[in-house]
């Protein structure tokens, strides 16, 4: 049920984030934010309690995926409106990483659906480690940073929450290539065995 309300949660993401209100940023993270809880919680829930579903082992990393992109191609329809120095005149920042995430994103769900036909050794190679579960962890900290500052403003505390969302998409984006390539190499020793 928890994996589904993230899902519901985006089109009222979406709603809030062009909502023409000052509370719009607040409101976009706060929905942002309560979804990435959630995942946390259902996650702890399922380990705490033993239940496992594979819809909700196919559904979980759907609606993960599906709520990181959505906030990446909002964000990516206006350029950081506050921020420190360094990130001034980088309107590139957020549309690289969001094409390295959801590149990322596409090739693993190709991947991991081949070696799904491919056998054990291969599902083993693509199955989520430590270093995706830090990717997302990033990935969602960042994003709700930006979202909190997405209207701009002024001063200290809104120059840091969009300097460290940015840095930390920065993270967030290293992490998500280096997990790619993790499980390429993984990959790649499969078949060279095979």
């Amino acid at each position: 049920m928890l994996t589904l309300g993230r899902v519901a949660a985006i089109p009222v993401l979406i709603a809030a984030w062009y909502w023409q209100s000052p509370h719009s940023a607040l409101v976009t993270t706060a929905v942002f934010a309560a979804a990435s809880l959630t995942d946390w919680l259902d996650g702890y829930l399922a380990r705490k309690m033993n239940s496992y579903s594979a819809f909700g082992a196919f559904l979980d990393p759907v609606a993960d995926k599906l709520m990181v992109a959505a906030c990446l191609i909002l964000l990516c329809t206006r350029p950081l409106a506050a921020g420190p120095a360094w990130l001034a005149g980088n309107d590139w920042l957020v549309p690289v990483c969001t094409l390295a995430i959801i590149g990322r994103e596409i090739t693993m769900s190709a991947l991991r659906e081949w070696a799904a036909s491919a056998g054990p050794e291969a599902r083993q190679a693509v199955a989520v480690n430590a270093w995706g579960k830090w990717k997302t962890a990033s990935q969602m900290a960042s994003l709700t940073l930006l979202l909190l500052v997405k209207d701009g403003g002024s001063g200290p505390a809104v120059e840091a929450a969009a300097g460290a969302g940015a840095a930390l998409l920065l993270v967030a984006s290293w992490l998500t290539v280096q997990s790619l390539a993790i499980y390429m190499r993984g990959l790649w020793r499969f078949m060279a065995k095979a």
